[in-house]
């Protein structure tokens, strides 16, 4: 008997889920993620960070600027001084990968 239930409350889970996915289908629902799992940020060592910024084409206080960091923070970075935090490596990800998006004009004036 027990087994039962529990197929009946998987059945209903997996109802649940294709109501929930025809009406975001149709427009008609918003599906939000509760649990996600992220990897371990690879650390960012000076020669990356440079690397990175030689890429961009700026000065370490132009790159200072665009990151939200100090002009000592990037230099301590490529002196391989101090290491990133995890939302700077974020930002060096996103810097490295897609450096044109911390170059948008419409970013640029709602940051300031």
């Amino acid at each position: 008997m027990k087994r039962r239930a529990t197929g009946s409350r998987a059945f209903s889970k997996i109802k649940a889920g294709l109501k929930d996915a025809i009406a975001y289908h149709r427009g008609k629902a918003l599906l939000t993620v509760r649990d996600v799992e992220l990897k371990p940020l690879r650390p960012m060592r000076a020669k990356d960070v440079v690397a990175v910024r030689a890429r961009m084409r700026v000065s370490q206080a132009a790159f200072a600027r665009i990151l939200n960091v100090s002009p000592r923070t990037v230099q301590a970075w490529e002196a391989d001084a101090r290491q990133p935090s995890d939302a700077a490596l974020k930002l060096l990800i996103v810097a490295k990968k897609h450096p044109e998006v911390l170059f948008d004009e419409d970013l640029s004036r709602t940051a300031r």
